[in-house]
Parts: C-alpha cells; structure tokens; sequence
C-alpha cells in the first residue's frame, strides 16, 4: 500500500465515524427549525464509533486508484487494484484479498499464494491464543481495552479543538441531514498524534438528522502534514479529502466512496500530485458461506 493510500485511510476513516445509538425521531420537513447546537453534537460524539468495528462484521469490495496528475491536472499515470476484503481475527485487521490489478484478473497462483499466507498468519494467530499463558492473555486483552480508550479520547478531543457550525439542513438521497463546519479553534493545542493530524483540516460534514450518522465529509488541509514512516511523506497545503457513506440494508452505515486530491514531498523532493479514489460495495454480513460466494468486483474504468 503506498504511503498516500495509507494517509487517506487514516485521515478519512478518523474522520468518518458511525453510530451505533438508538434513532431520533423521525426526520421533519426542511423548514423546521434546526435542532439545539448542544444537544444535536451531544448526541452526534456520544455515538461516534470507527467505521473498523463494524467493517469487522462484513465482506465487501474495495475499487481502488491512484492517479498521477501534471500540473494541469491532466492523468499521466493511473494504478489500479480491485480487493475482496474478509474479517481478520486479528483486532483491527482485514484480509484485502487483491483480485484484480490495472484492469486483468490475477493469475491464480498469485490468489493461492496470497490464500496461503493469510491462513498461515491465522494459523499462528490461533496457536499464540492457544498457548498465551494469563499473562500474555491479560496484556493482548489491556492492548484492545487501550485501542478503544484511544479512540474514544480522540473523538471527545476533536469536540474540544474544532469550532463547530451547524450551517443548515440539506436532504441527501432522500434523508435530512444537518451540515456542520468544523475549523480548528485558534490556540488549541491537540494532545493526541492523530488529533494533531485531523487538527489541520477544515471543512464541512452532513450528519444523518435521525441516526446521527456521518454521511458525507468534505475537507481541506490547511497546512502539511507529515504521513508514512518517520513523516518522511509530506501532503501539501490545500490537498483535499471526501469521503461518503451509506445505509446498507436499511440498518448500518459504512464506507461508499473516498477521494484524496493533493500534491506529497518526499524530503526536498517533489513526489508529485495525485488522485487516490476508493469505492466500496457489495456488503455482506460475514459468515462461511459469503466468504465462499462473494461476487466477483467489477473492473474499474
């Protein structure tokens, strides 16, 4: 995975949480008053969970591409990988299972081959579990209590840093949502490193009126931001980010499209400006049988 399809990940799915708290009432004619600021972002935190814990729940396909820009923004360069992606049952892990690579089919000795060392990672996963002594079993269980700790803090401090602007509401595919504006508040200083990271950008996010749900973000970065190993990579000023959810089957809301545009500097060097756009598609609640007949992903163009 390239450092810029890494950053986009970690930034958009930071950004786009999902609830997992009981309905509001039903959603009322665009000509209500809007709701109490307070008690609207109240609900909207408390239920504020990563879009990964429930991913953990299902298949689904992942289209991927990574543009190479020219100055003008014209494409001189396009990657493409289509992924059926699995649960892991290893904590905030998934099997991206690579199908398809610039539009042809993977030769079926590479999809055995990535078949193989998956089951060998599960294997050991499952023999580490086997024969944890209490010990290790109580510090793996303190790592995940930690991990859930974390992202609860950076949820609650994303209230604290940002000031918040409820603008209006707009229906978006037949469901009212509220438009809020988030831009850093002047002098904070964030305590977490990816609340540092979410503190550099600015922008808008819909939020689902009666589930309380992100259904769209649109962002821009207001000053570089060092991503990868070390933060060798920088994302320059002005690179921007969506991203945008659905209901599935009428019960839960995950991920349906992302888009990063901007230009990255490796050191003193110019890496260039890239497109990177994901979709997502063809959910299904896991179990042995839906892994057996996920659908084949469609080819991206």
């Amino acid at each position: 995975m390239s450092p810029v399809r890494a950053v986009l990940g970690a930034v958009l799915f930071s950004l786009a949480p999902l609830s997992l708290g009981q309905p509001a009432p039903t959603q009322a004619p665009q000509d209500r008053p809007l709701p109490d600021v307070r008690e609207f972002l109240d609900h909207v935190r408390e239920n504020l969970r990563s879009d990964g814990t429930l991913l953990a729940e299902y298949t689904f396909t992942e289209t991927s591409s990574e543009a190479r820009l020219d100055s003008s923004g014209g494409v001189k360069k396009v990657k493409t990988s289509v992924y059926q992606v699995y649960p892991s049952d290893a904590p905030g892990k998934m099997y991206r299972r690579l199908v398809f690579r610039d539009g042809k089919p993977l030769d079926p000795k590479e999809l055995a081959e990535q078949d193989r060392k998956q089951e060998e990672r599960a294997q050991r996963r499952r023999l580490e579990r086997e024969n944890e002594t209490p010990a290790e079993r109580e510090k793996r269980l303190a790592k995940i209590e930690a991990e859930k700790k974390r992202e609860r803090e950076i949820v609650d401090e994303i209230f604290v840093m940002d000031d918040l602007v409820m603008e209006g509401r707009e229906p978006i595919d037949g469901r009212s949502t509220i438009r809020v504006a988030f831009r850093p508040r002047p002098g904070y200083k964030a305590t977490t490193e990816d609340a540092q990271a979410i503190q550099k950008l600015a922008g808008r996010a819909w939020v689902d009126e009666e589930n309380y749900q992100i259904v769209k973000i649109e962002a821009e970065l207001l000053e570089s931001v060092g991503v990868g190993p070390g933060g060798l990579i920088r994302l320059q000023k002005g690179a921007q980010a969506f991203f945008e959810r659905r209901r599935i089957n009428d019960e839960i809301w995950l991920p349906a499209h992302a888009r990063f545009t901007g230009a990255a500097k490796l050191l003193l060097f110019i890496v260039g400006r890239v497109e990177v756009r994901s979709e997502y598609g063809d959910y299904k609640k896991f179990s042995v049988s839906t892994s057996e007949s996920i659908s084949t992903p469609k080819i991206p163009n």
